[in-house]
């Protein structure tokens, strides 16, 4: 009766705590496998773990069943499944017989119910506290190295798990995070033996407090000692650029041989010990697979790709040469006076070039020092390393400044190109047309500083202006900027796209990276007259999402990308 009364207070309890949290979802699921997993006392049921988690997964799928394709909901039931089906059965096997034969030492009948090594053992054991005895006494020795042991299995479990864990969790945090938790084992097993001398050595302080301060004094100073070597370690490990790795999201094979894997393992994880090892390679492998072998890209080799990624009011294009190498031109992001919590680098543009199995970028280029442009550049900055910065006028503006100190921590050179630079990119040409190699920074008018790209491969160009107006499209429409593609101005402004500009490049298409109902009222309906009267074909993120542009040297086709 005891054990009932016990089951159903923690019910109640667990349940009374749910309901103020509001924590949501995650909550109600761990009171429902807590309380089904207690239930099964008052039916006089073996207790299950994974019976338990299948009851809770198909009671929350019954009351809704899209919750399945949640990540909450699947990190959630994996978790437990990862410590029930792979841990648990691995600790039935290694520690928990170790941690219970260090029970009762005193006790010679227990002995025969253990196997050899572990009778041997505790023999051992007794045989130390006999030679302890007259200095410490004949119970304290049995009770000192009995609870040392068990401090230590538990110590042993809690690395045990966290492999377990980390090997478990590799394939959704790539997949849904983009994360390698590499340092997360080495900081565990810094950590936890520091931890477990810090709880001994502070029951000893405070034990030692009842009697004398003094006394209390040295284990006290050893347990600080301990805290800063603890803190020490884990912020050394925080500070290593692998504490954060970044990882593209895993192909479609990965994730089939990541999820095999795992089901593997559950499914060994009782079997014979060849069994256990083999389903151990094949976990650690597809792990290390993940978060260590960068996915090929998605690319459409012989051709130069420009996609104008959906960025809401801002700009970010995508490049890609025909040999692979990449140029991101801007990253979008969302004024600084509105204070919004989104970051369009981390959120939208990383995600999407991770979506395309990219994890380090060769260059990028930042047209100019406005926040839709440069906001989400700090976060492509540090999850893809590339391996040069091209802004376009060193502005003293400071968040500018701020971005440049960034690129400098992180060892990225930052090259100034100006009007009249020519490079070669992967089988393009790239031609600067702007700003003017006399340009000056000027803090009120950054649109003017913008960096015009002319990109060419074979017959066939692109011209990117940023946010260029009117005096800058005079000077670049003197430039032979002819292309095919134009990644027009200013979001569709007014004060850009002249009828100079249009005549001098003659383009076929037409980019407009503008968001949807915006307050600036861009594109301005005069632009798109302009455009609709040259015959250009004219694609908007705002009405097409994304749009990618293939140019192959001889002709350009135009693709509406498809939702990543």
């Amino acid at each position: 009766m005891s054990d009932l009364i016990a089951s159903a207070i923690t019910i109640l309890l667990t349940v009374s705590y749910a309901l103020p949290t509001d924590v949501g979802a995650p909550v109600w699921r761990a009171t429902l496998m807590l309380a089904l997993y207690l239930g099964a006392r008052l039916l006089y049921r073996r207790k299950s773990i994974l019976n338990t988690i299948g009851a809770a997964a198909l009671a929350l799928l019954i009351v809704d069943p899209t919750a399945l394709l949640g990540a909450s909901f699947q990190l959630s039931f994996l978790c437990v499944l990862v410590i029930a089906g792979i841990g648990t059965p691995l600790l039935e096997r290694t520690t928990q017989p170790l941690s219970r034969s260090l029970r009762s030492l005193e006790a010679t009948g227990y002995d025969a119910a253990l196997s050899p090594h572990l009778a041997q053992l505790r023999l051992d054991l007794r045989m130390i506290a006999g030679r302890l005895q007259r200095f410490f006494g004949k119970r304290v020795p049995l009770i000192v190295l009995s609870s040392t042991g068990r401090v230590l299995i538990v110590g042993c479990e809690f690395l045990l798990i966290s492999t377990v864990l980390q090997a478990g969790f590799a394939l959704p945090m790539a997949y849904y995070f983009h994360r390698a938790t590499l340092v997360s084992l080495p900081a565990n097993a810094l950590a936890v033996p520091l931890t477990e001398i810090i709880m001994i050595v502070a029951a000893l302080a405070m034990i030692a407090s009842y009697a004398s301060f003094a006394l209390a004094k040295f284990p006290a100073a050893v347990v600080g000692l301990v805290l800063h070597m603890m803190n020490g370690s884990v912020r050394w490990l925080g500070g290593l650029r692998i504490a954060d790795t970044r990882v593209p999201t895993p192909q479609l094979a990965v994730i089939l041989l990541g999820s095999c894997a795992l089901v593997l393992a559950m499914i060994l994880s009782r079997r014979r010990r060849l069994l256990v090892a083999a389903e151990w390679i094949v976990l650690g492998l597809s792990a290390f697979w993940i978060c260590a072998v960068p996915p090929n890209p998605q690319l459409r080799h012989g051709a130069l790709e420009l996609t104008a990624i959906d960025v809401g009011q801002g700009d970010s294009i995508l490049l890609v040469s025909p040999q692979g190498r990449t140029l991101p031109v801007d990253a979008g992001g969302i004024p600084f006076w509105m204070h919004s919590e989104l970051d369009i680098g981390e959120d939208v543009v990383s995600p999407y070039l991770w979506s395309r199995g990219f994890h380090q970028l060769d260059v990028v280029a930042l047209t100019h020092a406005h926040a839709d442009h440069m906001g989400g550049m700090a976060a492509v900055l540090a999850n893809f390393h590339p391996r040069e910065l091209w802004p376009g006028v060193n502005s003293p503006s400071p968040e500018l400044q701020t971005l440049l100190r960034e690129a400098k921590a992180l060892k990225i050179p930052v090259v100034l190109h100006k009007a009249g630079d020519n490079l070669e990119m992967g089988g393009t040409k790239v031609a600067v047309l702007a700003p003017p190699r006399d340009a000056e920074a000027h803090p009120s008018r950054p649109n003017d500083e913008s960096l015009v790209i002319k990109i060419s491969y074979g017959a066939t160009s692109a011209l990117l202006e940023g946010d260029a107006e009117k005096k800058t499209e005079q000077q670049v429409a003197r430039e032979s900027p002819q292309a095919d593609l134009l990644k027009v101005a200013h979001h569709g402004s007014a004060t850009s796209t002249i009828p100079e500009l249009l005549a001098a490049v003659h383009p076929r298409f037409a980019v407009i990276s503008v968001g949807v109902r915006n307050v600036y009222g861009h594109p301005r309906r005069e632009v798109l007259e302009r455009l609709e009267e040259a015959h250009v074909v004219t694609y908007r993120t705002d009405m097409d999402g994304a749009v990618t542009f293939y140019l192959d040297g001889k002709t350009v086709t135009s693709q509406l990308a498809a939702p990543h």
